[in-house]
């Protein structure tokens, strides 16, 4: 008998599956992040390999005929030091076919089987990527927290902040977000402003809070913006707005003009009760817009393709549709 073997390795939580030809699911192993970006090469590997090992249990390696890795931070790999480690690590484990592709591709591919699409991501960064043949074609957006990653956990969470600097400076209310920005970044004292003074104490204490942790931690701050915007304060539906303004626009830039193919939603701030992500929907009416399920499904699937053909079953993963 042969196998494929998917693995989805983020930045929190690596799954990996073992599958066979009928789509039946013979063993799944979980892990710690292995983002060789937020990670030592040797530990995201050895991550990786440890959830591989665990999904094989008494499967022998050799009879794996394909083995699809989704990975946060895949550009990491065009490092030819960090690709000899993974290569080494893929040999260590008796594994002779592995593509390594970007997480976004194995996302897309669990929520559709269609070859081609877009994908829309927005978790603490964002993306869009076109889809052809599986694969990533091309990208709008993406450029990380200091260039783009518009619609973002981080984008959300900065402009939160911005907003509640510019209430303190014009002398507006504080009631609502600005006061939920203000007591999560400096305390419950940090709404106790009543003067010009304290006001401006409490904008230079923000500044240098932001400023003191790395810049995606802005992104704590985004979930105010969506409790704020479901309170009805129009500064948050501004914010809410305007991001799935830019997300939808990324997405649409992303796609050939009148394209019919599906978009696959994928990250927090686009799904669950997110109002950004009804937002998005609203301005993609029109399309097929999916929700990713799991990246584990859609890596495992990618492999058996690999593996068995085109014809081959999806996986079917307790729970997951």
């Amino acid at each position: 008998m042969s196998f494929a073997i998917g693995v989805d390795a983020g930045g929190t939580s690596t799954r990996a599956a073992l599958v066979d030809a009928a789509g039946v699911v013979l063993g799944t192993g979980r892990g710690d992040g292995a983002n060789p970006n937020a990670h030592a090469p040797e530990v995201a590997a050895g991550r990786i390999a440890g959830t591989i090992t665990e999904a094989l249990g008494v499967h022998n390696p050799g009879a794996v005929r394909a083995c699809v890795v989704g990975m946060a931070g895949v550009s990491k790999l065009s490092d030819p030091a960090v690709s000899a480690v993974f290569e080494s690590t893929w040999a260590r484990l008796g594994l002779t076919t592995v593509r390594v592709v970007a997480d976004a591709e194995v996302a897309y591919a669990s929520a559709t089987s269609a070859p081609d699409g877009t994908v829309l991501v927005a978790g603490t960064g964002s993306i869009a990527g076109r889809i052809r043949k599986r694969r990533l074609a091309g990208t709008a957006g993406g450029y990380g927290w200091l260039l783009g990653d518009e619609g973002s956990a981080f984008w959300l969470g900065r402009e939160a902040v911005r907003s509640t600097l510019e209430a303190l400076g014009r002398g507006l209310s504080l009631d609502g977000l600005p006061a939920a920005v203000l007591t999560a970044a400096l305390g419950p004292s940090g709404v106790d402003v009543r003067t010009d003074a304290q006001r401006l104490a409490a904008s230079r204490a923000l500044i240098t809070n932001a400023n003191a942790e790395a810049p995606v931690r802005l992104a704590r701050f985004a979930p105010l913006v969506s409790a704020a915007h479901d309170a009805g304060e129009p500064a948050a539906a501004g914010i809410v707005a305007r991001a799935a303004e830019l997300l939808v626009a990324n997405a649409l830039a992303a796609r050939e003009p009148g394209e019919s193919t599906p978009v696959v939603l994928v990250g927090s701030v686009l799904t669950g009760t997110s109002p950004v992500g009804a937002l998005v929907r609203r301005g993609l009416a029109g399309l097929e817009v999916l929700t990713s399920s799991d990246g584990v499904l859609g890596a495992a699937w990618l492999a058996a393709v690999d593996a068995f053909g085109e014809g081959v079953v999806r996986p079917v993963f307790p729970g997951i549709p």
